[in-house]
Formats: C-alpha cells, sequence, structure tokens
C-alpha cells in the first residue's frame, strides 16, 4: 500500500511517500498560498515518479495543514491528479492522543501528528520538541495525553527578523559554527544565532525536567533539528521522519 503523508507548514510544504509502512521518499516544496491546483499536481506527480512512482499507485492521501490558505488548492490537487479525496487531521479523527490542555481545538495538527508519532514509536513519557518556522515543546504521557506545551520562535524565524532590521547585517546560512570565536560579519551572526539558539533549547529541557516529577526522553524533529541534535546531551533521539510515523499511525487507527 502507498500513502502519501503531507505536512503543510508556514516554510515548506513536506512529502511523505510511505510504502508499507516504509517511508519511501520525502520531499519539499516551498509554501505559497498562490500555487493552483495543476502547479502542486505537476510537482506531486514528478515527485511520484522520481521515487519510481505513478499516480496509479497512490492508495491513498493524508494531509496535516496549519496554513489554511493553501488547503483548497492543495485539496484539489490530490482530488484532480490522483482521484482521491485525502483524509485530514482535524476534528473527527481518531488520533490515539488525549490533548489535555485548556484548548484542545487550539492545538495544530502537525502538533498532534508530532506526539502521535513520538508516543507510539517510542513511548511516554517524553518531551516532544519540533523545531520549524515556530518551535514547539509538547509534553506527552505514559498515558498518551499531552498535558502542556510551549511555543517560541524558530531559529529561521529569529534570524529573519535579525537581518530585516538592521540594514548593514546579511542574510546568512543557519548552521553550526566553526567556532564562536568569529572574526568577521558573517560567522558572527552564525555563531551568535546558533549559540543563543542552543542554549534556549538547552535552559527550557532543563526546566521541563525541574517542573514533572518525573523521567521523561526528549525528541526533537522538524526542518532544522539536524542543526542541534548532535551538538548537546539533552536531546536523546533525533527523527526527522517522526511526523510521517504519526500521520500513518492516525490512519491507521482511523481506516480500521
Amino acid at each position: 500500500m502507498l500513502l502519501i503523508a503531507v505536512d503543510i507548514g508556514n516554510t515548506n510544504v513536506v512529502l511523505g511517500f510511505i510504502d508499507d509502512g516504509r517511508i519511501a521518499g520525502t520531499y519539499r516544496i516551498t509554501t505559497k498560498a498562490n500555487h493552483t491546483s495543476d502547479e502542486y499536481g505537476l510537482m506531486i506527480t514528478q515527485f511520484l515518479k522520481l521515487s519510481g512512482f505513478a499516480p496509479g499507485d497512490v492508495d491513498d492521501v493524508i494531509i496535516s495543514s496549519v496554513v489554511p490558505k493553501v488547503m483548497h488548492s492543495f485539496r484539489a490537487s490530490i482530488v484532480k491528479f490522483l482521484d482521491i479525496d485525502p483524509m485530514i487531521v482535524g476534528p473527527g479523527v481518531k488520533t490515539g492522543i488525549n490533548i489535555r490542555i485548556d484548548n484542545p481545538k487550539s492545538m495544530g495538527s502537525d502538533c498532534i501528528a508530532d506526539c502521535a508519532g513520538a508516543y507510539y514509536e517510542y513511548g511516554g513519557p517524553i518531551l516532544v520538541a519540533d523545531f520549524g518556522t515556530a518551535t514547539t515543546f509538547n509534553y506527552v504521557t505514559a498515558d498518551a495525553s499531552v498535558i502542556c506545551g510551549l511555543i517560541t520562535t524558530g531559529i529561521r524565524t529569529g534570524a529573519a527578523a535579525l537581518w530585516d532590521a538592521t540594514a548593514q547585517l546579511p542574510e546568512v546560512e543557519i548552521t553550526r559554527p566553526k567556532s564562536i570565536l568569529a572574526t568577521s560579519t558573517k560567522p558572527a551572526m552564525q555563531a551568535g544565532l546558533y549559540y543563543n539558539f542552543l542554549g534556549g533549547i538547552e535552559r527550557t529541557i532543563v526546566q521541563f525536567h525541574r517542573e514533572i516529577d518525573e523521567d521523561f526522553r526528549v525528541v526533537a524533529t522538524g526542518g532544522l533539528s539536524r542543526v542541534f541534535a548532535d551538538d548537546t546531551d539533552m536531546i536523546d533521539i533525533y527523527d526527522p521522519e517522526l511526523i510521517f510515523k504519526g500521520m500513518l499511525h492516525i490512519y491507521e487507527r482511523n481506516v480500521r
């Protein structure tokens, strides 16, 4: 069975091709509200071809989206090019996760899928850290309940604010610097962004440990998690495909 899992985020649309439970390929598209359904459909069919599949091989599609403006054209592309009405992660869809925060409907579908993937892949209790346009931390208990969360700026978002608001600072790549002892502008920016953000990650995890009276593991995911995962011992698991694992679990829970 071939399932396409789609994560529509504020910066990228990420597609995962899941072939009999195995992630056979992942692809990224820049999120743009003005893409037409034909443009999305063309990209999807080309990505399928790159992974060795044809549109007729696709059995179903599941979508998690935090960008309502993109949903109409993207969903229309799935219907038009694949002849499939996709499953949407949202109200009425069984996730296997109990959301025990003040307003459960306020939790993004991407965070729900991340938490489902973390819990059913690694067990609980577990702290799920997603480094995307925003950085989110969500705590999942041993009985699959999300009881609290934290939202802050993503490093790329913070970096963009830096160079957009300062006339003489250039845009720089978000990467681990060779040294904090920078001697020119770009390395100084990279070192400042990297270590400031890394310190914030570690301090946040420390505070979760202080306020939660049980041992837990930390799993990191999201587009920029790879930059930090190997540079701190406070992250136990790095899983860039976590959201697709969660969406597969959600899909199977509903189709069964």
